[in-house]
C-alpha cells in the first residue's frame, strides 16, 4: 500500500483513547461509596503498567542483540543497546517521581476504598517480575519464595515461569563478557609479558593500595579473579567476566572502551533505580496504611523492606569497584592493545 491509498491516521484512534479513557472503573463506584481519590489511584497504576510494558520492549530488543554470538564493535548494537537501557534508567526516573503524586492521597482518602480492592495487590504486576525476571532475578534469590506465586492465576503464573526459562540479560552479560579478547589473546601480551603477569602486577599493585582494615580484600580477589574449584557456584558472572568487567573499568578512557563501560554502569543505575522505587515505596506505604498487611495479605512495609534489600540483578558488578586503582597505579599495557583499543586511523 502506498502512502495515498492508505487512511488518514486520526489521534485519538491512533492512540485508541476509547479504550484507555473508559479503562477506568472504581470499585466504590459500584458499590455506591463516596471515594473521590480512588480514581487517581486507578489511574497512577495503570500508568505504572504502561511504563513497565515499555521498559520490556526495551530490554526485549537489547537481550536479541546479546543473543548474538559475537557482537563487532564497529556495529551499532553495543551504542543501541547502552541507548535503550539509560532510556529504561529514565522511565524509572519517571516511575519513582511518579509516587510523589500518589502521595498526595492520604491515608484517610485511601482508608475510603482500600478494602474494596482485597485481594488485589501491586504484588501481582505481572509486567514487574517479568521486568525482574528479563534482568535477571533468580526465583532462589527471591524474598518470600513461598508467598511470590501465591497470589497469580495460573496462566500468570505459567507467563512468569516462561520468562523465568529464558535467557536472562545478566547470563547475556557475563557470556558477552566472557568472550573480550584483550585479556586472553596472547598476540597482545607476547611483546611484553604474558597476561597473568599483568595481573600478577595488578594484584600486587592492590595489595600495596589496601589500609589495614582492608587486608581481607586480598581472600576475595584471589577468589573471584581466579579460575578454579574455589570459585563460587553460586555467581552469576564468572572468574572471566569479572576480570574483563574490572579491566573495562580500569581502562575506560581508552575509545573502544567507553560504550562498553557505559553499559555496565547504565546496568548497576538500572539497579539502583529499582532500588529507589522499592524504597519510595516503602515511605509511602508506611506512611498510608501503617503496620496492617497489605491488601494481598503480605506483611506490607516489612515484606517490601526485605524484598528491597535482596532484589539487586546486578550486585556482583557494583562489587568489582572495591578492587580497582587509581590510574597513576594502573599496569602499563601493551602498545598493540593500546593501538586496538583506539579509532583506527
Amino acid at each position: 500500500m502506498n502512502k495515498k491509498e492508505r487512511s488518514p491516521v486520526y489521534y485519538s484512534e491512533y492512540l485508541q483513547l476509547d479504550k484507555i479513557l473508559n479503562a477506568q472503573s472504581p470499585e466504590s463506584a459500584k458499590e455506591g461509596i463516596k471515594a473521590d481519590d480512588e480514581m487517581l489511584f486507578i489511574i497512577i497504576h495503570q500508568a505504572y503498567e504502561l511504563w513497565f510494558k515499555q521498559i520490556l520492549h526495551e530490554l526485549g530488543i537489547v537481550r536479541e542483540i546479546f543473543k548474538q554470538e559475537n557482537i563487532h564493535e564497529n556495529e551499532p548494537d553495543i551504542y543501541n543497546s547502552v541507548h535503550r537501557l539509560k532510556r529504561v534508567c529514565r522511565i524509572l526516573d519517571v516511575a519513582v517521581n511518579q509516587m510523589a503524586v500518589l502521595e498526595t492521597m492520604t491515608p484517610l482518602d485511601f482508608l475510603d476504598f482500600r478494602d474494596l480492592l482485597r485481594p488485589a495487590s501491586g504484588f501481582q504486576s505481572i509486567q514487574f517480575k517479568l521486568i525482574e525476571a528479563t534482568l535477571g532475578l533468580a526465583y532462589d534469590q527471591r524474598h518470600g519464595k513461598g508467598y511470590y506465586l501465591s497470589q497469580l492465576n495460573q496462566s500468570d503464573i505459567d507467563m512468569v515461569k516462561k520468562a523465568e526459562a529464558e535467557e536472562s540479560l545478566i547470563v547475556l552479560i557475563n557470556r558477552w563478557l566472557e568472550r573480550m579478547p584483550f585479556i586472553k589473546n596472547k598476540s597482545y601480551w607476547d611483546e611484553v609479558t604474558e597476561d597473568s603477569e599483568f595481573w600478577a602486577a595488578y594484584r600486587k599493585a592492590y595489595i600495596d593500595s589496601l589500609s589495614e582494615g582492608e587486608q581481607g580484600n586480598v581472600k576475595l580477589f584471589d577468589t573471584l579473579f581466579t579460575d578454579g574449584e574455589s570459585y563460587p557456584k553460586e555467581r552469576r558472572f564468572s572468574a572471566d567476566s569479572n576480570r574483563n568487567a574490572l579491566f573495562i573499568m580500569l581502562y575506560r578512557d581508552h575509545p573502544l572502551l567507553h560504550l562498553p563501560y557505559e553499559l555496565l554502569s547504565t546496568l548497576l543505575e538500572i539497579d539502583e533505580l529499582l532500588s529507589m522505587w522499592r524504597h519510595r515505596h516503602i515511605h509511602m506505604v508506611q506512611r498510608t496504611i501503617g503496620k496492617r498487611v497489605g491488601t494481598g495479605g503480605s506483611s506490607g512495609a516489612e515484606y517490601l523492606r526485605s524484598a528491597a534489600d535482596t532484589h539487586y540483578v546486578f550486585k556482583e558488578l557494583a562489587e568489582l569497584t572495591s578492587f580497582l586503582l587509581p590510574r597513576h597505579s594502573l599496569p602499563k599495557l601493551p602498545q598493540l592493545l593500546i593501538s586496538d583499543l583506539g579509532f583506527k586511523q
